[in-house]
């Protein structure tokens, strides 16, 4: 199989083939594993501008991924990929047309009407904006709601959101805070688990941040949400505690057999603030140690994915170390997971993650997965987006492509 896909929606194309950039990278990057043991370690200096190898993967009718090469720079703007809107973003076209209709509508109305209503919006919008998954909604609908235009973009969204309603009937918004690939990832795979992941079973699992920092230093400037001065080596019982509940309430629902009761048991979960954002401080240390564990295996001499060399090849990640400080620690703060971060999550899980991007409709890269290379036995997730910075989830997959 081949890897990965765009990690850059504005990247320019390089020209270069596959192997002159695998050659390029083994000459290139570089810090041996045991420079991990320092929080000091100097990340190698590189000549040339970090360039990306990108192999697509869509699916086919055949039901399997169809490989496409492509080779493009990873220069990311940081700003454009890392912010996300609540609920992801509308345009101000489409709010001045429902302003503008809201106020016809108004020299209709008595006083007391519009009161009441104005009161009733208050209580929906200050609930509504606590929720982190909102209750489903027609996928058109919803499209007809966000796309009203006739520009080329509005076009192509709803071509999109008409594929999307093939296989889907319905979709649920996911709240934009910066952990929204998180969430919808993290929501998706709890709706459909129906039994506890291997990697989830090991004794040792819990035991997690103790292992690394007995082996990592560096990991000791580690940032918690909740409380960012602390460092790891004070918080290392409640990394472990956020792991412990992270495999607990993954096992509660995954022992739901009703489809309806496993749902009502996500979306209470979701709505629980604390344990919510302590389960994606879970998954981000989950990432840190599956980066480790792919760092360490490279620099061994053993296999490992094309994302990975990647993941490594920024200026600004070019070791573990590195990734913590300048990406993992910023994840919602100042920004989301870039795309090459999205690899690291699908591994990390062990899930495939299937990302319906919109603004990519009528070409190769409109259905983009996560590794492009999955294991058969992976779970896969289904994720929505419109510009790759947020995500929401498609529900109530069609009977047709159901049977």
């Amino acid at each position: 199989m081949t890897e990965p896909t765009s990690l850059s929606a504005g990247a320019e194309e390089k020209k270069e083939n596959v192997p002159t950039q695998l050659m390029k990278h083994k000459n290139e990057v570089g810090v041996a594993s045991e420079e991990l043991g320092s929080a000091n370690a100097a990340a190698d200096h590189k000549e040339q501008t970090t360039s990306e190898i990108r192999q697509d993967c869509v699916y086919r009718s055949s039901g399997r991924p169809e490989k496409t090469d492509m080779i493009k720079s990873l220069g990311m703007d940081q700003d454009a990929s890392r912010n996300c809107e609540l609920y992801g973003p509308v345009s101000g076209n489409r709010a001045a047309v429902e302003s503008s209709e809201e106020s016809e509508e108004d020299m209709y109305r008595d006083e007391e009407e519009i009161e009441r209503e104005k009161i009733l919006l208050c209580e929906t919008s200050s609930s509504d904006y606590k929720l982190s998954v909102s209750p489903e909604m027609d996928i058109m609908e919803y499209c007809r709601k966000e796309w009203r235009g006739n520009t080329p973009a509005a076009k192509r969204m709803r071509k999109g959101y008409e594929a999307v309603a093939q296989k889907f009937a319905s979709i649920r918004r996911i709240r934009g805070d910066n952990y929204c690939a998180f969430r919808a990832t993290l929501f998706q795979a709890l709706s459909q688990a129906t039994q506890l992941p291997r990697w989830l079973q090991s004794e040792d699992f819990a035991m997690l941040p103790e292992n690394l920092l007995s082996k990592y230093d560096w990991i000791k400037q580690w940032q918690l949400r909740q409380k960012p001065g602390k460092r790891m080596g004070e918080i290392s019982d409640e990394i472990k505690e956020y792991l412990i509940l992270l495999r607990k309430k993954w096992k509660t629902i995954s022992e739901i057999k009703g489809p309806l009761e496993k749902q009502e048991a996500c979306d209470k979960l979701f709505k629980n603030e604390e344990e919510e954002y302590s389960l994606y401080e879970a998954l981000k240390f989950l990432m840190l140690n599956t980066a480790i564990e792919l760092y360490n295996a490279d620099k061994s001499g053993r296999r490992v994915p094309v994302f990975s060399w990647l993941l490594f090849a920024r200026d600004t990640s070019s070791n573990p170390c590195q990734l913590m400080q300048n990406h993992l620690n910023h994840i919602g703060y100042s920004g989301g997971l870039e795309q090459v971060e999205m690899f690291l999550l699908a591994y990390a899980l062990q899930y495939t993650i299937q990302v319906y991007r919109l603004y990519k409709y009528s070409t190769d890269e409109f259905i983009t997965l996560y590794p492009n290379d999955p294991e058969e036995e992976w779970p896969v997730v289904t994720l929505i987006t419109e510009d790759d910075r947020h995500y929401n989830i498609p529900v109530r997959m069609c009977q047709e492509t159901m049977l």
